[in-house]
């Protein structure tokens, strides 16, 4: 019998350009990784050009230099230590594991972040980890992502046979020395040069002013702040993100009074006491980005971009809505502290930072005092994100999860319980309390793996993406729920307030801006037609408490990082956090504050595409005075513990 055995060639040379060459092999799978990124994503960077990519490319080798010196480190110490010890054949087993394996999770996370990006809009960070400890069901999830984007690991496996193929093709060759002690000494000052050079490398320059380089650098490399992912590597995003503080205490202003002449989150309403008791149900749906609402887009004519919430589009039409809405955050876990409690997710999110442990007011424990029941309603297993935990630090009363719900066969094996099923569920535990109560529920059914209650496949079109069919299933869940609650007596006597918790990829070209990536539906709905009407004003997630309890005249005064939408005089603005900058808008202008300095202003209404930099031919200085206002009192007041009003 013939044996056909496939042999590798091993070529010998000198270790220290063995060392470059298996550097320069991770520098070329890198860029491998962000062309496959870009690639698979190509939709939503749509202003890429062939020449602006070939720039992108070239800023991108910075960062990957950084990370991987900072995932090689270990492994280049214990390649040149000067001794002849390590050539031996268990020595550079040995090293060939350590690169193999370090490097696979570097190569690991690109591979993921390219079907990641998709959900988050952005780049991983070391967040993800805090949020994952919050989770539970994530091994379902995980096989589910194997099983759906199959190609991703098949890729890594493809590069990881190719990276150790390569990697042995080529081997150090040992220099000859009478004295063994003179190839020690000689090595010593190679070490040095290799520290100081990756030194240069891990800060991006060799100039003395040059700083460490971070996640915003890459600003330099493009045309449009989305692209920004491009540029970047998902390991030096998560190294640049470990152990980061959310809340820096910031200066623009010295003293407390200038600050709070200029912004104060403290809101002290007029009122002596509730003049109305009405219920307030807090409607919170997954993923329901503005750009699935067909009321909110009169300008589609394409017919992929049909509305995919009809109920929805039927009841905008009955209510108070804002147009010109945005989220606060990037991910569910952000979404919750900004709708019920005016906390903003900037930097990181409340829920996973350092300052979690804070005291807060959210509208549940300040509506619990003037004698509502409060309840907060998710489908998904408890300890899900953690929001049974946030919940009950928010003075929520009570919690249903899955548990509550106490039928498993409505669980759609990850997420939770299918929305119909679990909207039914919460309109009759709400007809079981008394009033009058606050609830809130989050929906689940609108989320990757994109499947159905089995009676439903086949019914709802897709459109451009397999979400759209889950968007169309919660509207009708959602109409089945007002169906329900209709009939209920408490009914006619709630507020209903419906948002997003943030968006997704769209597949839409207008939203492939870092504006629109947050752009979400808020409305105000009441059955006597009280609330009626359209409000192109700004409005964000965290307007959404100090509306509410303006509404019940609540009579004391609390901390909110929004505004009263029903206050026309107000100074609307919509803030949220964006590659290491806070995004801020007012008016027309969106402003871009990074390292405490503005680098960017756009004309959004002007220039939606958001191409042209006005900063150095605008000022905007009451704006710019604004921002950095909330910022400060944001950081300062988290930093300082400082979320409630003393007594």
């Amino acid at each position: 019998m013939l044996k056909f055995r496939l042999t590798t060639k091993k070529y010998g040379a000198n270790e220290y350009l063995v060392l470059l060459y298996r550097f320069a092999v991770l520098m070329v799978f890198y860029s491998v990784c962000r062309i496959l990124f870009y690639l698979f994503n190509t939709a939503s960077f749509p202003k890429v050009t062939f020449s602006s990519f070939l720039t992108i490319m070239k800023g991108g080798l910075m960062f990957d230099v950084s990370a991987l010196i900072y995932l090689n480190a270990v492994y280049m110490l214990l390649f040149l230590l000067p001794f002849q010890f390590k050539f031996s054949e268990w020595y550079q087993k040995m090293l060939k594991w350590l690169f193999i394996t370090g490097n696979s999770v570097g190569l690991a996370f690109n591979l993921a972040d390219i079907v990641y990006y998709r959900y988050i809009m952005k780049r991983t960070t070391a967040s993800m980890f805090d949020v994952a400890a919050h989770d539970v069901g994530n091994t379902n999830l995980i096989m589910r992502f194997f099983y759906d984007f199959w190609y991703i690991p098949f890729i890594l496996f493809i590069l990881l046979v190719l990276l150790s193929f390569l990697y042995s093709l080529l081997k150090p060759k040992p220099f000859r020395f009478r004295r063994p002690f003179v190839y020690s000494l000689s090595g010593i000052p190679v070490i040095f040069v290799v520290v100081v050079l990756s030194i240069i490398g891990v800060r991006g320059g060799w100039r003395h002013s040059t700083r460490p380089i971070n996640m915003n650098n890459a600003g330099a490399f493009v045309n449009a702040p989305e692209e920004m992912s491009i540029v970047q590597n998902t390991p030096f995003c998560i190294m640049r993100t470990w152990g980061k503080k959310a809340f820096i205490p910031k200066n623009f202003f010295t003293s407390e009074e200038e600050l709070d002449k200029i912004y104060t989150p403290v809101h002290v309403p007029d009122s002596v006491g509730l003049s109305r008791k009405d219920n307030v149900v807090i409607i919170i749906l997954e993923s329901f980005s503005r750009a699935f609402v067909g009321s909110l887009n009169p300008q589609f004519k394409d017919p992929r971009d049909r509305s995919y919430t009809p109920f929805l589009d039927s009841l905008i039409h009955e209510s108070l809505v804002f147009p010109n809405a945005f989220a606060n955050g990037r991910k569910s876990i952000d979404a919750i502290p900004s709708v019920t409690a005016s906390i903003p997710a900037l930097v990181l999110p409340y829920v996973v930072s350092e300052r979690s442990g804070n005291a807060i007011n959210s509208i549940a424990g300040l509506l619990a005092v003037q004698g509502y029941q409060t309840a907060f309603f998710h489908g998904a297993p408890n300890g899900s994100m953690g929001f049974d935990a946030f919940t009950k630090i928010a003075g929520f009363q009570k919690y249903y999860g899955l548990n509550e719900y106490g039928n498993e066969t409505d669980f759609d094996g990850i997420w939770g319980v299918w929305d119909e099923p679990y909207f039914q569920f919460f309109a009759h535990e709400m007809d079981k309390m008394q009033e009058p109560f606050l609830t809130t529920v989050f929906s689940v059914s609108s989320h990757h793996p994109y499947e159905l209650p089995e009676k439903y496949k086949g019914r709802f079109p897709e459109g451009r993406i397999p979400l759209n069919k889950c968007i169309r299933y919660t509207d009708h869940s959602l109409q089945k729920f007002f169906d329900a609650a209709r009939k209920l007596p408490w009914f006619k006597n709630t507020l209903f307030v419906i948002t997003a918790d943030h968006t997704v990829d769209s597949n839409i070209p207008e939203y492939y801006t870092s504006v629109n990536h947050f752009a979400i539906p808020i409305l105000f709905y009441k059955a006597d037609g009280s609330l009626k009407g359209v409000d192109n004003g700004l409005a964000q997630q965290t307007d959404i408490m100090p509306t509410i309890l303006s509404y019940l005249n609540y009579p004391h005064p609390y901390i909110a990082f929004g505004n009263n939408l029903f206050n026309q005089k107000a100074k609307r603005f919509a803030i949220n956090y964006l590659e290491e900058s806070y995004q801020f808008l007012s008016g027309d202008y969106v402003l871009y504050l990074t390292d405490d300095k503005l680098n960017a202003i756009y004309n959004r209404k002007e220039d939606p595409e958001l191409t042209r930099n006005l900063l150095g031919t605008i000022a905007l200085p009451d704006e710019q005075q604004l921002l950095k206002a909330i910022v400060q009192q944001f950081n300062n007041r988290m930093a300082e513990n400082r979320m409630v009003v003393e007594k």
